[in-house]
């Protein structure tokens, strides 16, 4: 699959030439190009606004979109954005520096929600939720002033995962991220590309790449997230039956509405027997 003119955009300059890296790369295009297909993310000729962190994830979904363009099967076009949120010892300057050195369209912005954050979160709450939430109002401001129809987040299927058992726990709902949704205004897509991908090929794949990948300090200086519990109940079943995300992850695609109990998907008030049947003989 992959050529012999191996860099075929800037981001894969230096590519390792082993085979258990072309292995990984080749499995993050198929699965990153089977959830772009199978939900349906594809619009010809629209602007994507490709939101990076400058985690491994966002790495990793920027360089596997830039290969399916080349490849023809991504025919949008990707604005990659950084939203600099303010956080003290930021490292402003990599970001913009690795998107012109990667020859890469994109748009930087500073917006201090950080210290909103800390002014409305009392101490020993956790940030993630307001955080959240004034991050992606931002980035659907500037999705509109950029033209884009789509804003496409990094979210891996072990973030679904962690996401659904959240809100199992806590939440007391079935639940999780998918990977398309139009937000509540109803003016944009929110595409989650690398709903597919195992966060430990993210991982392998941006480490192996040295893409200069920034620590997220505001949240990942916090214990007892409720995220970071759930990832260590589903670390401990993966060490004990490995495989069992993928099992899971699977189970998301294949619900069954008349085996639950939710009246509001399934009829079953309406459920009749067959004429005659049921008398026991």
């Amino acid at each position: 699959m992959l050529d012999e003119a191996d860099d075929i955009h800037p981001l894969f300059h230096g590519a390792p030439k082993t085979t258990e890296f072309r292995k990984l790369r080749k499995r993050l295009v198929q699965n990153v190009r089977e959830a772009v297909e199978q939900y349906g993310m594809i619009e010809p000729g629209a602007k994507w606004l490709v939101c990076l962190s400058g985690g491994k994830d966002s790495y990793t979904l920027l360089a596997i979109l830039y290969e399916l363009k080349w490849r023809g099967l991504l025919p949008v076009e990707l604005l990659a954005c950084n939203l600099d949120q303010g956080q003290p010892g930021f490292p402003a300057t990599v970001l913009p520096e690795f998107l012109e050195k990667m020859q890469v369209p994109h748009r930087i912005e500073y917006q201090d929600t950080y210290s909103i954050v800390m002014d409305k979160i009392p101490q020993g709450r956790t940030f993630c939720a307001l955080c959240s939430r004034l991050r992606r109002g931002n980035l659907y401001r500037i999705a509109r002033e950029e033209g884009c129809s789509a804003v496409v987040l990094g979210h891996h299927r072990d973030d679904i995962l962690e996401t659904f058992f959240m809100n199992l726990f806590h939440g007391g709902r079935l639940a999780t991220m998918p990977p398309k949704l139009v937000n509540e205004e109803g003016d944009l897509f929110v595409y989650r590309p690398l709903a597919h991908v195992a966060e430990a090929d993210c991982e392998r794949f941006a480490r192996a790449m040295d893409y200069p990948i920034i620590p997220c300090d505001l949240c990942g200086s916090q214990d007892g997230l409720q995220r970071q519990q759930v990832k260590t109940i589903l670390d401990g079943w993966e060490r004990n039956s490995p495989g069992r995300r993928q099992v899971m992850f699977r189970a998301l695609m294949n619900a069954r509405p008349s085996h639950l109990l939710d009246p509001g998907l399934f009829d079953f008030a309406g459920l009749t027997r067959a004429a005659g049947g049921g008398d026991g003989q």
